[in-house]
């Protein structure tokens, strides 16, 4: 190990008190989505503290894009720093914005309590730790290493949890990404792993149609629900013991995930439902519409149009049973897998660096879910692209949300190594 390492390494570690409060103050702003609350707001709190790290910072709104409003502005910031001589740019992406609280908590969703070694919050996991690590490692970085080539960039994004359409999306579709050479998405997925890309998803609508008529006398309409059930049938049957036969090189995790998966995201026939504050009793028809919202996940190995051609199977296949059957079938969402190569430059300097912090080999996965890698993949046209960061993935979401302090500088420890191997002064023969 170099000296210049073993400085970086120890700078990090003495802004451990940083990055707890860091993170503390970035869970304190609830950046609730949906709806959007308070994007502006940490915006400007990370514009401040990025300034004083001679950052050049830039405030980026998506107007247009979905959930973007005069209410609920889509606000993203993009800071830059560019070093004493021109060079690669490695950019960290972070996500600002949190799900829902939901029940069960013991702590403040919203308190960044700081426990037994562990940082408590909505987010604090999901991702505001990793954007606080990311903050940190590279301001240890400059404080070390004064004579570096090329630029940092570090974004903080609207709207991950959403689709990123507000933010990453819009980003890439402006531009910011041609500039780029390496990105690292602080997404926590254990210290010791690094995440090579997603899994493909596909959305749709599926809406059987049926016939209007007096609930007691059904036989004079087409009840819509009871074609929607068929439907139901029919997948359970066919659809889903093939998708579970079908199984993946891509290194997935959690192991369930390693083969094709649908999930029946919703499912509403007939009227709507009468609201919580009524009394009143629904009427009595046969419904003639029933819809439901599928969320197909499928592998690197699948074609698109085959994971639409099973569905419509399946619907094709219902029609032959049932008279009178008809549907439409919308498509709402699609993203294609995506897996960066092994051998791909951040994932070998990501690799060196985890060597040298921790002592041992990574492990290489591929997240069951999507994240902002696809937009950097589709629209930027940028490969060189992973997921590293602090936290456990299956805190992601949960009561009691945490991120340890640990896993946090040693992941910041990663990313500084990461940005001394790409970014620094030339390196002796045993690399960072």
């Amino acid at each position: 190990m170099t000296d210049l390492t073993q400085a970086i390494m120890d700078e990090v570690e003495r802004r451990r008190d940083d990055v707890i409060a860091l993170t503390q103050d970035l869970i304190r702003i609830p950046t609730l989505n949906p709806p959007g609350e308070n994007y502006r707001e940490i915006c400007d709190y990370l514009d401040r503290r990025l300034l004083k790290s001679g950052f050049y910072t830039e405030l980026v709104r998506a107007k247009g894009a979905p959930g973007d409003s005069d209410r609920y502005p889509r606000w993203n910031i993009v800071a830059r720093r560019d070093g004493a001589r021109p060079g690669e740019c490695v950019h960290f992406n972070s996500h600002i914005d949190v799900v829902d609280v939901g029940r069960g908590w013991t702590t403040d969703p919203f308190g960044g309590e700081l426990k037994d070694g562990k940082v408590y919050g909505r987010g604090a996991c999901d991702m505001k730790g990793g954007l606080a690590a990311s903050i940190v490692a590279a301001e240890a970085f400059l404080a070390v290493v004064p004579d570096w080539q090329g630029a940092i960039e570090i974004s903080g994004t609207a709207d991950e949890e959403s689709g990123g359409f507000g933010g990453v999306a819009y980003l890439a579709e402006q531009g910011y990404f041609k500039r780029v050479d390496h990105v690292i998405i602080p997404e926590p997925l254990n210290v010791d792993r690094i995440c090579l890309g997603h899994r493909g998803v596909w959305w749709a609508e599926i809406e059987t149609h049926g016939e209007i008529a007096h609930g007691s006398m059904p036989f004079l309409g087409d009840c819509a629900v009871r074609h929607m059930g068929a439907v139901l049938h029919e997948m359970e049957q066919s659809l889903f013991p093939a998708l579970a036969a079908k199984r993946t090189d891509m290194p997935v995790v959690p192991e369930g995930a390693r083969q094709s998966t649908l999930n029946i995201n919703s499912l509403h026939g007939g009227q709507e439902e009468i609201p919580s504050d009524s009394s009143g009793l629904p009427s009595p028809v046969v419904p003639d519409s029933a819809r439901m919202v599928i969320d197909r996940r499928f592998l690197i190995e699948e074609d698109i149009e085959d994971v639409k051609d099973e569905i419509r199977t399946v619907l094709e296949r219902v029609r032959t049973q049932r008279p009178d059957f008809s549907y439409t079938m919308t498509e709402m969402h699609r993203v294609l897998p995506t897996m960066t190569d092994r051998d791909a430059p951040v994932v070998t300097t990501v690799t060196d660096a985890i060597r040298k912090t921790l002592g041992k080999e990574p492990a290489y996965v591929v997240s069951p879910g999507t994240y902002d890698q696809k937009h950097i993949d589709r629209i930027g046209m940028l490969k060189n692209c992973v997921a590293y960061g602090p936290g456990i993935l299956d805190l992601a979401h949960k009561p009691d949300e945490y991120v340890g302090v640990d896993d946090m500088v040693a992941s910041a420890r990663v990313m500084a190594l990461s940005l001394l191997k790409l970014l620094g002064p030339p390196q002796t023969s045993d690399g960072i």
